[in-house]
C-alpha cells in the first residue's frame, strides 16, 4: 500500500548559475542551518502519486536538494484502490467549487476513505518515529494527521487546491476533511484566499509552489535539440538531424526514445505556428473548451495548429477520470469538419520515464508560439509558471493562482471568464499576429518567475515552517 520513492541527491550549489554568487550563498547557508537544526530527525513527505501533477514533480527536485544539503528527507507514496480515488477525486473537484461526478460526501464515502488510510497507517507507523516531521499532501493523506500526532511526529498538511470564493460545494469538502486537518501542527495553502473557515490561523502558512530551473522540463534547450526531441517523440514530422538529448536531475545525459500516442489527421508540420496546452486530462483544465475556442475563434488563415498534450491517460494512478476526459476530447476532435481536424493534434505523452516526459514537455513548450491554460479552476497552475520561465507568451484564465503569476498585458494575457470562448480565441489570435508584443510579454514572464517561483524560495519558506513545528 505504501511505496518509498528513491530520492536523487542534487547539489544545491547549481543555483549559482541562476541566482548569482550572493543569492546562492544565502540559500546555501540557510540549508546548512536547517541540516544542523534537524539533525537526528527525518523529514517525510507523503502523497498519492509518484508521477503526474505538480506535487509529484516538485517533490522529485525539492527533496533532492534537501538530501544534497545533508537533510534526511524521505518520500512515501500511498496507493489506494479505485473506490478510494473516486472519493478523493470527488473531494478534489468540490474543493474547486465544482460538482465533479455530482455525488455527495456521506457516511459511505467516509468509510471508504478512513478504511484506506487506517490500513496505510499500519505501514506508516513502522517507518515514522517520534520527533520526525511528516508533510502530508492534499486530501488523499489528511486522515493520517491525527494518528501521526499520537505517534509523536510533528505534522504539516499541505493543500495545493482551493477556491477564492467558497460555495456550498467547497464547504462540503472542508467539512469532510476538517476533523483530520485540525489535528496537524500546521497547514499550508498555496494562496491565502484558499485558507478554510474554522482553522486555527496561528497554524496557517501560505507557500506558493515553484519550478526547478534545472529539471528536464525546464532546462535550456537550443532550437536543434527542441526539433530533435519533438521528432523523436513523433510530435513533428522531421527533426533536422539534431540530438534529442537532455540532462537528468543527477546530471547524466539521456536521449528521448519513446513516442507519444497521437490523434491527428496528418503529422504536425515542422514550421507551423503552434498553440499548445499541456495539462492532465481533467475537466477543470477544459481541453474540450480549448479545442472549441481554437477552431471557432482563431483565424485558420494564420496557419496555426493546436496541440493538446497530456500524460498517457492510464498513467496517473490517483485520477480515475483521465481516460473518460480524453475520450470526450477525442470524440469532439472526431466531430470536427476535416479542415479543422487537420490543424488540431492530441498528444498523450509517455510517462514510463518521468524525466524523459519532462524533456518532451520542455521541447513542446519552447517550440510553441503561444501557450495556453484555459482552466475553469486552478489551484496554482505550474504549467503557466513553466511556460513563463521559457519566455513564452501565455493566454490563461484569470482564476486561482494564475492571477498571482500573470499581470494582464504585462507578462501575459488573462481571460477573466474562462468559458468566454470568443475572448479566449481573440487573445490567442492577438499574440499570433503581434510577434513583437508576444516576445515582450515572454521576457517579462521569465523575469517574474526568476524573482518569485524558483525552488530556493519555496525551500526557504518550507524549512522555516518545518523547524517551527519540529521545535
Amino acid at each position: 500500500m505504501l511505496h518509498e520513492v528513491e530520492v536523487a541527491t542534487i547539489d544545491p550549489r547549481r543555483f549559482e548559475a541562476v541566482l548569482g554568487r550572493d543569492g546562492c550563498g544565502g540559500f546555501l547557508r540557510r540549508l546548512e542551518q536547517a541540516a544542523e537544526r534537524l539533525r537526528g530527525r527525518r523529514l517525510w513527505h507523503l502523497n498519492s502519486t509518484e508521477e503526474g501533477g505538480g506535487v509529484a514533480e516538485m517533490l522529485h527536485f525539492l527533496l533532492g536538494y534537501l538530501v544534497g544539503a545533508g537533510i534526511d528527507a524521505r518520500w512515501v507514496v500511498l496507493h489506494g484502490d479505485e473506490r478510494f480515488f473516486q472519493v478523493t477525486k470527488r473531494v478534489h473537484n468540490l474543493l474547486h467549487g465544482r460538482p465533479g461526478d455530482g455525488d455527495a460526501l456521506g457516511d459511505r464515502e467516509q468509510a471508504v476513505y478512513q478504511r484506506t488510510l487506517r490500513r496505510a497507517f499500519g505501514e506508516v507507523e513502522r517507518l515514522v518515529g517520534p520527533g520526525d516531521v511528516v508533510v502530508l499532501h492534499d486530501p488523499q493523506t489528511a486522515a493520517l494527521a491525527p494518528p501521526l500526532r499520537r505517534l509523536g511526529a510533528a505534522v504539516v498538511w499541505s493543500c495545493h487546491v482551493g477556491i477564492d470564493r467558497p460555495n456550498r460545494l467547497a464547504r462540503a469538502a472542508w467539512d469532510f476533511l476538517r476533523p483530520y486537518v485540525q489535528a496537524a501542527d500546521a497547514y499550508v495553502f498555496s494562496r491565502r484566499a484558499y485558507a478554510w473557515e474554522g482553522l486555527d490561523r496561528g497554524r496557517l502558512a501560505v507557500i506558493p509552489p515553484c519550478i526547478d530551473a534545472f529539471a528536464p522540463k525546464n532546462q535550456p534547450l537550443d532550437d536543434e535539440q527542441v526539433a530533435a526531441i519533438l521528432a523523436a517523440a513523433g510530435i513533428v514530422d522531421t527533426g533536422g538531424g539534431g540530438d534529442p538529448s537532455f540532462h537528468r536531475l543527477d546530471g547524466s545525459r539521456a536521449r528521448v526514445g519513446r513516442r507519444a500516442e497521437l490523434v491527428q489527421e496528418h503529422p504536425l508540420p515542422a514550421s507551423a505556428p503552434i498553440v499548445a496546452q499541456v495539462s492532465r486530462w481533467d475537466r477543470l483544465k477544459d481541453p474540450a473548451g480549448v479545442l472549441e475556442g481554437f477552431v471557432r475563434h482563431v483565424d485558420g488563415g494564420l496557419g496555426a495548429h493546436l496541440v493538446l498534450a497530456g500524460p498517457a491517460a492510464d498513467s496517473v494512478s490517483d485520477d480515475p477520470e483521465g481516460e473518460e476526459v480524453l475520450r470526450q476530447v477525442r470524440d469532439a476532435w472526431a466531430a470536427l469538419p476535416a479542415s479543422h481536424r487537420d490543424r488540431v493534434h492530441l498528444a498523450c505523452l509517455p510517462m514510463d520515464d518521468i524525466e524523459e516526459n519532462g524533456a518532451i514537455v520542455n521541447a513542446l513548450q519552447r517550440r510553441a508560439d503561444v501557450l495556453v491554460q484555459k482552466s475553469l479552476a486552478e489551484g496554482f497552475g505550474l504549467t503557466v509558471t513553466e511556460a513563463m520561465w521559457k519566455s513564452r507568451p501565455v493566454v490563461a484564465s484569470g482564476v486561482g493562482g494564475i492571477r498571482d503569476q500573470i499581470t494582464h498585458e504585462v507578462n501575459g494575457l488573462l481571460v477573466d471568464d474562462p468559458e468566454d470562448l470568443p475572448a479566449f480565441g481573440g487573445a490567442v489570435q492577438a499574440l499570433l499576429e503581434d510577434r513583437d508584443g508576444a516576445a515582450r510579454l515572454g521576457e517579462q514572464a521569465h523575469r517574474r518567475v526568476l524573482e518569485d517561483y524558483l525552488a530556493p524560495r519555496r525551500l526557504t519558506q518550507e524549512l522555516d515552517l518545518v523547524e517551527r513545528v519540529a521545535a
